[in-house]
């Protein structure tokens, strides 16, 4: 499980260093994608199947899943760890989460977000205020 938030830098060659929590255990390869809100998803390859599989249920005759799967997919890009901690995102990812100097990396209990600094920010004060609301109405 992946928790915890952590500030680091995307040096110019795009390689960024993935928090050491993160990186227990098996956790040496991971695939990279397009998320949602500008951000990018991280899986670890037993993530990556698992959300795949979820996936494959969409009907490809809806505008809406063909959309999502081919931005999802096409972005895709398996990383590995360096031999010091850090992972390289491919330049359109970059482009995708607007990641140049730097990012705040965020563990959302099955896989690792990405965020431009900024925009995590921008998001955080868009949603504290609602968040017992949203507790109340998918939890409680």
């Amino acid at each position: 499980m992946f928790i915890g938030q952590f500030q680091h830098s995307v040096d110019s060659k795009h390689r960024l260093f993935i928090p050491a929590n993160f990186r227990k255990g098996k956790h040496r390869k991971f695939v990279v994608t397009c998320g949602l809100e500008k951000c990018l998803f991280m899986y670890t390859p037993d993530g990556w199947k698992k959300i795949t599989g979820k996936l494959q249920g969409l009907s490809f005759t809806k505008s809406g899943a063909r959309q999502f799967m081919r931005l999802f997919f096409s972005g895709a890009s398996e990383a590995a760890l360096d031999s010091q901690g850090r992972i390289l995102i491919p330049a359109n990812l970059c482009d995708y989460a607007k990641l140049k100097n730097n990012a705040v990396i965020i563990g959302v209990q099955d896989r690792i977000e990405i965020w431009n600094r900024t925009l995590w920010s921008k998001y955080q004060s868009q949603v504290q205020g609602k968040y017992a609301e949203v507790a109340e109405e998918l939890v409680f």
